[in-house]
């Protein structure tokens, strides 16, 4: 005989060990289901909520198909701080504008810093979202205040206030490369990790010479952000130093970062490099060089698709003004 939803819900909280293939009961649940599991969850021990919240969190990293969105929504409501933390980490990929106000007020009122930097994290995304004008610009704004209230707030945790700076960076208001710059030359270096992190989230070039002159910093954490935030500001003149990084840089997880970054910039140099490194005796970074050099492959080819004559490439780019691509007149300044 076939268990209910909730006896099924009752075995997984009773269970000594946890078994992750008991899990996907909480995938696409329907009404019934969601109201057994709204009147259950709460009854549940704290760290077994805990374990359900992290592992749903994972599988629905590596599975596309399953959908626990209603769990982590009501995760964001824990009592538990580390249950609410990680059902914000779990609607990563939610770009629904009615999660902007949960997440704002938990940017603001929540107790534990953990809740407040994933909040600042997620707030990001919606940042972003109104940069591409793919939600409203009043929703996206809701966002952007809340995170500038948390960056010029001197007493608030440094872990949030980091993160909000990670995330403000997707706007591309004028006042923003000041609170970057700022983090920048931040005494606490942890603060100037997130900058250069900021910079390469920017998308604004006049980043590149501090970024690549990180490459060389003795931090390795400082490197491996140098070395993204190179490849997503496609700073070609970084190039040579990212291929020395994989070449002597002692830290693998940079190795691969500047194998990455190799793959966004592209160009001669660039592709020679990753072509080497897909014959590595290292496996990560045989696997890393493949993949950049995949990704590089795509962009060429997309490109080519386009067959523009010199003449019909300057008739298309003049269709366009400045401001179509660096998007510096799409909103109204709000930041004084």
């Amino acid at each position: 005989m076939t268990k209910s939803f909730k006896e099924q819900l009752n075995q997984v909280a009773a269970e000594k060990e946890l078994h992750t293939g008991s899990l996907y009961i909480f995938s696409k649940m329907d009404q019934d289901a969601l109201a057994a599991f709204k009147s259950v969850w709460p009854t549940i021990p704290t760290q077994r909520r805990r374990d359900i919240m992290q592992e749903l969190v994972e599988i629905g990293e590596a599975n596309f198909e399953v959908f626990f969105d209603p769990v982590f929504l009501l995760g964001l409501g824990d009592e538990d701080a580390e249950v609410r933390a990680a059902a914000i980490n779990g609607l990563w990929e939610n770009e629904n504008p009615s999660l902007i106000g949960p997440l704002v007020h938990l940017l603001r009122t929540d107790e534990a810093p953990s809740v407040r930097a994933a909040a600042a994290i997620a707030l990001g995304r919606f940042v972003y979202l109104g940069e591409v004008e793919d939600i409203d610009q009043h929703q996206a704004l809701l966002a952007e205040e809340a995170l500038l209230e948390t960056i010029h707030q001197g007493a608030e945790d440094l872990e949030v206030r980091r993160r909000a700076i990670e995330s403000i960076a997707y706007s591309s208001e004028p006042a923003v490369a000041q609170i970057i710059e700022n983090a920048y030359y931040d005494e606490n270096e942890k603060m100037q990790v997130s900058a250069i992190f900021a910079m390469g989230r920017s998308a604004d070039s006049q980043w590149r010479p501090q970024v690549i002159a990180e490459l060389d910093n003795e931090n390795s954490e400082i490197r491996f952000e140098a070395a993204r935030a190179s490849g997503e500001l496609e700073a070609s003149d970084a190039v040579p130093k990212l291929v020395e990084l994989i070449e002597d840089d002692p830290d693998l997880q940079v190795q691969e970062m500047a194998i990455w970054a190799l793959g966004k910039i592209g160009g001669t140099m660039a592709r020679e490099a990753l072509e080497e490194y897909v014959e590595s005796d290292v496996a990560a970074i045989a696997l890393a060089a493949e993949e950049a050099l995949d990704e590089l492959n795509l962009f060429s080819d997309s490109f080519d698709l386009f067959d523009f004559g010199d003449d019909d490439s300057d008739e298309f780019f003049d269709d366009f003004d400045d401001d179509d691509f660096n998007g510096s007149s799409r909103r109204k300044s709000y930041l004084n």
